[in-house]
């Protein structure tokens, strides 16, 4: 095993437990002779228990396994695969498992004769090998051997955007948010997957060292079935961090429900699959609370949404401040504080001219419509005003090129 990084302990510890063996193969010299502590030729793997044989009138058909890290090895690195090798006939049952009864998955190769084990251990944590190896002697060998997996200064665990089961909009992003700074970006976005019901094109972007973003070149096809494997258990991150955990995340795509509001006409028209379902009058932001253009996502749905202008920097007794307690339909597109909402107060501007704060208002009748209507991670394109959206002001994957997302990409 090539050293890397923290040195292993005790690495050329060596395991004894051949089947069938003699006194001397047990360990006592035989009569009038000395124990050999090698039989010339032989080579053993660094890092490994080997059972081994030292009488020179062994069975080669006798099993002879190698375990890899060795029995009792400390610091081994998390991110080293578990190996177990038998010289003659087949392994079984192997088993690499932690104390709080997680196993670590691997593959056989053709012949049985090699187990090994993704290379994604937790960090200080001591793991059983376990298992057994049958020679072509017919002989049953017991496979055990423990070692433990090196201290991290930190942990890596993720939270992920949308939640696991849940059906959202055509343009959702995938969202994974660190715990823990990822100096190692490309390390552990090999260690990130997406699997779809239907082939899509997509790319992962690093939004910053704690935020790791993915969307597909166009929205993705309604009825799309998506799983995300964060395979980052064992990963090193960089800087101490270690992956500690592993997580599988399946969600849903409903149906195509795309809007598009014109701020210049005063129209919100919305096609659903393909096909305009409806265009509704609107009101969006006046002079000084220009709404912003570009294309915004829906983040969160609210019944009734209590609406402070002390949360957008305005005071009471300012003329402009407001607070409506029970404002209804209220769908937030920007984290700043863009809504599309019910606003029965404005019924006489909607379709005519802007009178809102930067929201876009509707009347209660249209608003319960289309609140029914959305999901998280529907697309909303505003167009027709001087102010563009801001880089990270809500989900804003879909402001930048395909070009300019996929760069973004640490392996790119």
């Amino acid at each position: 095993m090539r050293k890397r990084g923290l040195a292993v302990a005790g690495i050329c510890a060596m395991l004894v437990v051949a089947a069938g063996c003699s006194d001397s193969e047990a360990g006592n010299p035989p009569a009038g002779g000395s124990q050999s502590s090698s039989t010339p030729g032989a080579s053993t793997t660094p890092g490994a228990s080997t059972t081994t044989s030292n009488s020179p009138s062994a069975d080669p058909a006798a099993a002879t396994v190698t375990v890899t890290p060795a029995k009792n090895a400390s610091a081994v690195r998390p991110d080293q695969p578990v190996k177990v090798v038998t010289s003659s006939g087949t392994l079984s049952d192997i088993t690499v498992s932690d104390g709080d009864g997680g196993k670590v998955s691997g593959t056989f190769n053709d012949s049985k004769s090699e187990w090994t084990s993704l290379p994604q251990l937790k960090p200080s944590t001591t793991y059983t090998v376990a298992g057994s190896a049958q020679g072509s002697d017919g002989k049953t060998v017991q496979i055990s051997s423990t070692f433990k997996t090196l201290a991290a200064s930190a942990r890596l665990k993720a939270s992920v955007a949308p939640l696991d089961g849940e059906t959202v909009g055509v343009a959702m992003p995938i969202q994974i948010y660190w715990n823990n700074p990822v100096k190692d970006r490309a390390a552990v976005e090999k260690r990130l997957s997406v699997k779809t019901s239907v082939p899509v094109e997509g790319s992962w972007h690093w939004v910053s060292s704690k935020q790791v973003n993915y969307r597909p070149k166009d929205y993705w096809p309604a009825g799309t079935k998506i799983t995300v494997n964060i395979a980052t258990q064992g990963v090193n991150a960089g800087n101490g961090v270690w992956g500690s955990a592993s997580r599988q995340i399946d969600f849903a795509i409903g149906k195509s429900v795309i809007s598009k509001v014109d701020v210049k006409k005063h129209t919100m028209t919305v096609t659903i699959n393909g096909k305009l379902a409806r265009t509704i009058p609107i009101t969006a932001g006046k002079d000084g609370f220009t709404t912003r253009s570009g294309v915004k996502v829906i983040m969160e749905k609210y019944r009734t949404k209590r609406m402070d202008a002390r949360t957008v920097g305005i005071q009471p007794g300012d003329p402009e401040y407001y607070d409506i307690h029970d404002v209804q339909f209220a769908q937030r597109v920007t984290s700043s504080g863009e809504f599309i909402h019910g606003a029965p107060w404005s019924s006489g501007s909607q379709g005519s001219e802007n009178v809102s704060h930067g929201c876009v208002g509707m009347s209660l009748k249209d608003g319960a419509w289309y609140f029914a209507q959305t999901l998280r991670g529907d697309p909303v394109v505003v167009t027709g005003t001087t102010r563009g959206m801001e880089s990270g002001n809500g989900w804003t994957d879909w402001n930048q090129s395909w070009t300019a997302y996929k760069a973004g990409s640490a392996l790119a």
